[in-house]
This record gives structure tokens, C-alpha cells and sequence, in this order.
């Protein structure tokens, strides 16, 4: 049961997460209802299995409705909290391997599927904190609720987005003393991160001092941007977490968001209507100056419009983000 609730329910997460389907929540009347009809039915089919070992049919329904509870579980769940559910599903994972080894006798299976099955939960609680969310929301599928934030982008937007060039912003890094680097998903998409650390050395050779503002849960999961830094060899000590780097911002000249759209969205820190109002985010809008490198003015995962791109401060970037860091390197080293 808790294997096929796995498997289905992972294949929407990575559905929703590739934008093959739809991001928002799926859902439709009673079927928090339908889900516990599905885990009684499959719970009684385990029993009657038990009872007559030799009817099939009852592990085929067993299977099925937990195939759909799976289905049924993740369909509600908005993208923006989809990292939470891939956590969860994973420590489910863990836990379905922990019952393999206890029916095969077999120690390893139990050891390594008991740890999984753990940390997978230890994880996905961590990832609750971080995005300011309920754990028991997560396990009955309550999560997500609709945004409906897509169409207020183009009010929010409308006359107040500042493009600039990668020339333009080499010419600002020029005289930047303290400069504040944020990556995100986009960072990691573009795999972007040994262009980063160029950019900070030829910032650092350049007179200025450089940080990287770390959040909770950037890229979408825990340590994510650690990683990446660190495959490039950027200092570890130059790595601030949230509750640290956040009072910086104050005396910070230029802050530059590489891909992070919804751990910066000032919504989540002013605005007691939003969906993600209460999740702690990096204070970027503090900065004398924002540039944020995007692709687009779309959306993150969570679906809403980011008031920090029509800032009076903030500079749009528009383009692959490599390639823009690789042109504001070039053209700070040129200037």
C-alpha cells in the first residue's frame, strides 16, 4: 500500500514539477472524503488477503486503490509546496522498503529503509519550517490552496519593470563595496554556479566584498545552493544563512537574485491575503540596489507575482542566467 502510494503519487510530483501538468491545486468536492474510502478499501483488502491468501484478487484491489489514493493524495497539492510532498514520498519510500525487509528477513533493507523512512520525515519537517507550513497538512493533503495570483502580474508589473543590460550592471558592480549574491532554482537550472564564483572574484578583485544569502529551502530543497557553491568551490564561510544575512541587506549596494523567485516575494512578508504570507524570506528589497536575473517575469512555483521586480531599486536582467553573469563578468572585467 504505502509503495503504490509512492509510485503514483511521485509521478504527479514530477509531472507538476516538469510543468507537463498543470502546477495549481486539482482537486474537486469531497475528496478528502474519496481518500479515506480509498485507504479503508485497500486496508480491508489487505485484511481479507491475509484471511485468503490464495484469492488475487483482493492484493489487486489492495494495490488499485492505493495506486489512486496516491493520485488522489498529491493532485491538491500546489507546486509551490511540491519539494514538501517529493520529501515526504520519499520517507514513504523509506518505509515501504523497512516492511520489504521485515517480510524478507532480510537486516539491511530494514536498517537502510528505517533511515530513509526517518530522515525523509526529519526533512520534510525542516521544509515545513522553513516554508511556513503545517506537517499535518502535508500527510491529509491539504496543502496548496488555489493562488489565483497568475492574473494580478500584469496590474503589479504594468509601466514599472526597469530592464537593464549586463553592461549596465558591470558598470554598477564598479564602485559596489558590499555585494550580496542570492541563487535560486534558476542558478541551478542554468547550472550557473562556477560563473558565479567568476563574478565574485572579479567583483572581490575589484575592491568589493561578496556574500551568498542562503534560504532555508532555495532551489526547492534543503542545502540545494550549498551544494552547487560548493562543487565550485566558493568559501563556506562566505555562505550566510537567512537569519543572518537578512539585517546585512540594510547596508548592502547591490543584491543580485539569480533564479529565486518565491524565497525573496515581499507578498510572503507584507501581505496578509497572499497564500505564502507568514514564510520567512531573504530581505533583497533592503538592498540600495536589486538586480535579478530571470528568464521571464513568470511566476514561481507558487504561482504569484513578485512586487520585488517593479521596485523603484530593482533591475531586471532578462535572459539565460549563465550567460547574463558570464556578460556581467566580461564587462566588469572591461571596464
Amino acid at each position: 500500500i504505502i509503495g503504490a502510494v509512492t509510485v503514483t503519487g511521485s509521478v504527479i510530483a514530477f509531472a507538476k514539477l516538469q510543468e507537463i501538468m498543470p502546477g495549481q491545486p486539482i482537486g474537486f468536492p469531497g475528496m478528502t472524503g474519496f481518500n479515506g474510502l480509498l485507504l479503508i478499501g485497500a486496508l480491508a483488502s489487505s485484511v481479507m488477503l491475509a484471511i485468503d491468501p490464495t484469492n488475487t484478487l483482493y492484493f489487486w484491489l489492495a494495490i488499485g486503490a492505493a495506486a489512486v489514493l496516491g493520485l488522489t493524495l498529491v493532485l491538491p497539492i500546489g507546486g509551490a509546496d511540491m519539494p514538501v510532498v517529493i520529501a515526504l514520498l520519499n520517507s514513504y519510500s523509506g518505509i515501504a522498503a523497512a516492511f520489504a525487509g521485515f517480510v524478507m528477513g532480510n537486516t539491511v533493507l530494514i536498517v537502510s529503509g528505517s533511515l530513509v523512512g526517518a530522515s525523509g520525515l526529519i526533512l520534510t519537517n525542516i521544509m515545513c519550517v522553513a516554508m511556513n507550513r503545517s506537517l499535518p497538512n502535508v500527510l491529509f493533503g491539504r496543502m496548496g490552496a488555489d493562488t489565483g495570483g497568475e492574473g494580478a502580474g500584469d496590474e503589479i508589473y504594468e509601466g514599472k519593470i526597469t530592464s537593464a543590460s549586463p553592461d549596465e550592471v558591470g558598470m554598477l558592480l564598479e564602485t559596489a563595496q558590499k555585494v550580496i549574491i542570492v541563487p535560486g532554482f534558476g542558478m541551478a537550472l542554468s547550472q550557473a554556479q562556477h560563473a558565479v564564483r567568476e563574478l565574485a572574484d572579479a567583483i572581490e578583485r575589484n575592491g568589493g566584498e561578496v556574500l551568498y544569502a542562503i534560504h532555508p529551502v532555495a532551489g526547492r530543497m534543503p542545502g540545494h545552493m550549498n551544494v552547487l557553491l560548493a562543487e565550485a568551490e566558493v568559501p563556506y564561510e562566505k555562505l550566510v544563512e537567512m537569519e543572518r544575512i537578512n539585517p546585512q541587506f540594510d547596508d548592502c549596494d547591490v543584491a543580485i537574485v539569480l533564479g529565486a523567485n518565491d524565497v525573496t516575494n515581499p507578498m510572503a512578508r507584507e501581505d496578509k491575503g497572499s497564500p505564502i504570507y507568514g514564510m520567512p524570506i531573504l530581505n533583497v528589497d533592503k538592498a540600495r540596489t536589486v538586480v535579478v536575473i530571470k528568464r521571464s517575469l513568470s511566476a514561481g512555483f507558487a504561482g504569484l507575482p513578485n512586487p520585488l521586480f517593479a521596485l523603484d531599486n530593482t533591475l531586471m536582467v532578462f535572459g539565460d542566467g549563465k550567460k547574463a553573469v558570464v556578460d556581467i563578468t566580461t564587462a566588469l572585467e572591461n571596464g
